[in-house]
Order: structure tokens, then C-alpha cells, then sequence
């Protein structure tokens, strides 16, 4: 498995841009898919994108395309996620998570974004 930490949350205002980042320890990470999921307060986790262990396939949620880009770093180990345009809806918790098979098992702590109006 892969030990991985969410960076580059913040408060910003809406229009604003963030990326956050999500640092993977551990080897053959270029083995997992990663998504990126939001859990806004009092509602449930959700998957916003995902990308596939070479980069080469991504997905994005209606809500977020467009906006947000996903991409990674195989050789620093590193997934990035872009977010341009930000909204106040876009203010949750953020986790990345990797998975081999058909799960998601490896889980960041997460990283708060705050989108002011």
C-alpha cells in the first residue's frame, strides 16, 4: 500500500484559484489510480476525478469539469489537482485515494478549501 498526505488547501475567494497536491510514500505508485473526493459539511463524500496509474485516462464530475484538473507525477510521486474558477459549493474537505483493484483502500487525512463569496 501507499501512505498518502494532502497539501494546499486553503481560503480563498470566489473566481480564486488553488491546487492541491497529494504526496504518495511507498513503492510502484504508478501502479494506483487516484481520486480525488470532497466531503462538504453535512452532506456525504464525494468522488469529484480520478487518473489512472500512467496519467493517460482522467475523469471528471459534471460538477467540477471544466474547472478543476487532475494530473500526476509518477516519478516525484505526486498528483496534483488544479482548481480554477472556485465557487462557494466548493468549499469541503478534500481527500485523495488510491486504489490497485476496485476499491479505494489508501486514504489522505485531507486538506480544507474554503471558497469565500
Amino acid at each position: 500500500q501507499v501512505q498518502l498526505v494532502e497539501s494546499g488547501g486553503g481560503l480563498v475567494q470566489a473566481g480564486g484559484s488553488l491546487r492541491l497536491s497529494c504526496a504518495a510514500s511507498g513503492r510502484a505508485f504508478s501502479g494506483y489510480a487516484v481520486g480525488w473526493f470532497r466531503q462538504a459539511p453535512g452532506k456525504e463524500r464525494k468522488l469529484i476525478t480520478t487518473i489512472s496509474g500512467s496519467g493517460g485516462s482522467t475523469y471528471y464530475a459534471d460538477s467540477v469539469k471544466g474547472r478543476f484538473t487532475i494530473s500526476r507525477d509518477n516519478a516525484k510521486n505526486l498528483v496534483y489537482l488544479q482548481m480554477n474558477s472556485l465557487k462557494p459549493e466548493d468549499t469541503a474537505v478534500y481527500y485523495c485515494a488510491a486504489r490497485k483493484g476496485s476499491v479505494y483502500d489508501c486514504w489522505g487525512q485531507g486538506t480544507q478549501v474554503t471558497v469565500s463569496s
